[in-house]
């Protein structure tokens, strides 16, 4: 880097840790603490030596198969890798705090929205810097890391949302699901589900980016832009989650519920449909009913584009531009077909590409449906939004929880959000 470069990336440093604490959530199934200490170790010399790689999965330890494929691509690679797992938001400050210091990781691997805050801060090398090779990669999901006509890093897998349902309480209703196939449809479904005495959908609108995070395929399903917030698309699809909740569709509780505690909701046995991730697809298994998935509709039809969840392997800024050559040969070994197989299976994630994913779909036929959401997501901080994305996207929550709970009509709330955002982003 030249002393230009290196001014504007110390500045930038400052700018990333408050885009940060704005609050990008993870949206895997990660949870945990500290994974231990660990010192980022970028001093060791090109060509052998120890290379550190840290990564939001605490609950792995070293018997797991991710922590061993690790190992094994430091051994392809001719060196010994060091690794530690936080929890994410403990593992974003960190890289902050390494990059200030000059002492970042060797391989960093960080959710999806943080990318685009962390490159633009400087802290990030571009894949035409380390050659790293995302020509397989689908567009869709690698757009998640790119930002001013460059890609910072390389998806591990993506997870996404789509309604999970009850079996036994659309048969009682007399709704077939396959028949759900846009806006209209779904809610027609509901309105049965209510008249049978049961209950319609739960999800989460919490006041946090999960809120928007479960709001955006309904959002984006209406044709609507996160540039212009109060369009007669986005507008039409806060109407929507309103008007359930007002008809008793949707329970009052959403504007509390955690993806978490939604799930639990739905877990019980009594809602017809539930708007969750990938992610639960092990505690589906055990909610004791027969459950089906189906795509988020669209508006009109076709699968609504749901938000992208999930991790980009990256490159931190080295001050030794040597170590680039072992870093390069440990990223192709993760993203390699083989063992992104292996990996995106222990995460639950779907595959970056198209060759994965079929073969994914091969193991396990009930993949089938999360492929199709996957190739219609898109990332939050697309449309080169980057850093940007996270002062539409606090609006939007806020507009969310005064519409739903009946302090302001839809179209009032979100003219409000757009002012904000809009003042936000000049």
């Amino acid at each position: 880097m030249d002393s230009l470069d290196r001014g504007r990336r110390a500045a930038g440093l400052g700018l990333a840790a408050l885009a940060i604490a704005g609050g990008l959530t993870a949206c895997s199934g990660s949870s945990g603490g500290d994974g231990g200490a660990a010192s980022a170790g970028a001093g060791q010399a090109a060509g052998g030596g120890t290379y550190t790689i840290w990564d939001p999965y605490p609950q792995f330890d070293d018997s797991s198969d991710w922590v061993k494929l690790l190992t094994q691509c430091g051994t392809q690679a001719g060196v010994t890798v060091k690794r530690t797992g936080y929890d994410t938001t403990d593992l974003t400050n960190k890289a902050l705090l390494a990059a200030q210091q000059g002492n970042s990781p060797d391989v960093l691997i960080v959710d999806n929205p943080v990318v685009s805050t962390l490159a633009e801060a400087g802290v990030l090398t571009s894949t035409d810097e380390t050659k790293i090779d995302t020509s397989a990669v689908s567009p869709n999901l690698l757009a998640a890391g790119q930002l001013g006509g460059k890609t910072y890093g390389i998806p591990i897998g993506a997870n996404t949302l789509a309604l999970y349902y009850n079996k036994e309480v659309l048969k009682k209703a007399g709704v077939d699901a396959d028949g759900i196939k846009d806006w209209a449809s779904l809610t027609a479904a509901l309105e049965k589900v209510k008249a049978a005495g049961k209950k319609g959908i739960t999800f989460s609108a919490i006041g946090t980016e999960e809120g928007s995070f479960q709001f955006l395929p309904w959002f984006w399903g209406s044709g609507a832009n996160l540039t212009k917030l109060d369009s007669p698309q986005g507008v039409a699809a806060l109407s929507l989650w309103t008007d359930w909740v007002k008809k008793g569709y949707a329970p009052t509780s959403v504007i509390n519920n955690t993806q978490t505690t939604s799930w639990q909701e739905f877990a019980t046995g009594d809602f017809a449909f539930g708007e969750n991730g990938t992610w639960q697809l092990a505690n589906a298994k055990k909610t004791g009913f027969d459950y089906g998935i189906i795509p988020i509709p669209g508006k009109d039809g076709g699968t609504a584009p749901a938000p992208t969840g999930g991790e980009f392997v990256t490159i931190p800024v080295q001050k030794d531009a040597a170590r680039y050559v072992a870093t390069q040969k440990l990223v192709t070994c993760l993203a390699s077909t083989g063992n992104s197989l292996t990996t995106d299976t222990t995460l639950s994630y779907i595959a970056p590409t198209e060759e994965v994913q079929t073969k994914q779909v091969e193991q396990n036929a009930e993949l089938k449906v999360w492929v199709e959401a996957v190739k219609a997501a898109k990332g939050r901080t697309s449309d080169n939004l980057g850093t940007k994305y996270p002062k539409i996207s606090e609006p939007m929550w806020k507009a969310m929880q005064a519409a739903l709970s009946g302090s302001q009509p839809p179209q009032e709330a979100l003219t409000a959000a757009q002012a904000t955002a809009a003042s936000a982003v000049q």
